[in-house]
């Protein structure tokens, strides 16, 4: 094929061009209707690189008509260009491969061989630079693109000049633009690619993140609620017999308690549950003097933010389930103070002081919470026996309201 025929080639390229855009957008809209995704059409891979070898029919039909002088060299250079060709382009869509020095030394002997061939016979076997600048274009990356795309170019050019004059301008031109399109849509198809695999690792991220989330609001508000639930079942069982009335008070109580746990299971399943520390701290207290627990509970220091509150709520909740359900304590203190830095609650209690000597599942998914807030949760005997959990976090600074006020206690007998 003669030079001239490379911008006539370059003219139906772009044609073609214009039909796969609007086969593309016709991809897209299947896409977008669900009938398609561009997953389907798998990566790209060097099987996408090998119809471009058809530039070179004009080199194989001159040696088929017998216009090449020494055709038998001319047919080994062609086979091992085909052969080099076809082993570069399919090492680069590997990236282990591509960056193996093995690939750097295939592109370098296919660039001899494309030299060797072009300056012995010209004409159509200059085509073979535009197919080197495509393998060029495949395997190199980075800083080494640019200088490498414009050596082969120069290189081309001026081969190309002394073999055909001006008619091979173009081959300069199409050598560069072959190894410049050819790294830019392989390099934008890997981040395509590292895009698609990030955003799947986000969605698995978050589907754990909410999972986890849901698990715990699962387990902190169940165990609380049930055990409020069965302690004030067993004072209903004892009162009954001799103070119906308030063996009744406290049936509405269980009631209340059970439509609270609808309602507030229903928020932590779609995630828009906040928490109260006020309320939490009367529920504490409600739960231990049901329980016959004296229930002391202290609060000072500037007002709270919510995330705050609502996440010393939930060691309240969690703390007040233990102590009823394993402590066998008599009394038991809460003591919430806070100063412009950091807020800290102490809960203790005069029981045994073993149970959660070894924190159990809830604990332990308090005190991941309270770090991923920056705070931190400690639990464990007491210097003075029973048991003590310490939580501690920063002021949020989002916190607005009026300086610390005055100590507030409050006692249940």
């Amino acid at each position: 094929m003669p030079v001239k025929g490379f911008w006539q080639r370059h003219t139906r390229l772009a044609a073609l061009g214009h039909s796969s855009r609007a086969q593309l957008a016709e991809m897209r809209a299947k896409e977008k209707s669900g009938r398609s995704r561009p997953e389907d059409l798998g990566p790209p891979n060097g099987f996408a690189m090998l119809p471009w070898l058809l530039m070179g029919m004009g080199s194989f039909s001159n040696l088929l008509q017998g216009k090449t002088a020494n055709p038998w060299i001319g047919g080994v250079g062609l086979f091992a260009f085909n052969s080099l060709y076809i082993a570069v382009v399919f090492r680069a869509f590997d990236k282990k491969a591509r960056e193996a020095r093995a690939t750097k030394h295939l592109l370098l002997a296919l660039a001899a061989v494309t030299f060797a061939l072009a300056i012995g016979y010209g004409g159509s076997w200059l085509m073979f630079f535009p197919l080197l600048g495509l393998a060029t274009g495949a395997v190199l990356r980075g800083k080494q693109l640019v200088p490498a795309g414009f050596a082969l170019s120069i290189s081309a050019a001026v081969v190309g000049g002394l073999r055909e004059g001006w008619d091979a301008a173009g081959i300069a031109y199409g050598t560069f633009l072959s190894v410049m399109v050819t790294a830019a849509i392989l390099a934008l198809s890997e981040t395509v690619k590292e895009l698609r695999a990030t955003r799947e690792e986000l969605a698995r991220s978050a589907v754990e993140k909410e999972r986890l989330r849901f698990s715990r609001d699962l387990h902190d508000l169940l165990g609380h609620t049930l055990s409020v639930v069965v302690v004030k079942a067993e004072a209903t069982r004892r009162l009954a017999p001799r103070d119906l009335d308030a063996a009744l008070g406290q049936v509405a109580d269980i009631e209340s308690v059970g439509r609270q746990a609808l309602t507030e299971i229903r928020e932590a399943v779609t995630g828009y549950r906040e928490g109260s520390l006020a309320t939490d701290l009367d529920r504490a207290r409600d739960l231990l003097d049901a329980a016959g627990i004296e229930a002391v509970v202290r609060q000072s220091g500037p007002p709270l933010a919510p995330q705050t509150g609502a996440l010393l709520g939930w060691v309240v909740r969690e703390s007040a389930t233990n102590v009823v359900r394993h402590s066998r304590a008599t009394r038991c203190e809460i003591e919430v103070t806070g100063t412009a830095e950091r807020t800290r609650l102490l809960i203790t209690d005069d029981g045994r002081g073993v149970g959660s000597a070894k924190p159990g599942s809830g604990l332990k998914g308090l005190a991941e919470r309270l770090a991923a807030a920056g705070g931190s949760l400690e639990s464990g005997p007491a210097p003075r026996g029973g048991f003590r959990v310490t939580a501690e976090l920063p002021v949020n600074e989002f916190s607005t309201g009026p300086g610390p006020g005055p100590v507030v206690e409050e006692r249940t007998p």
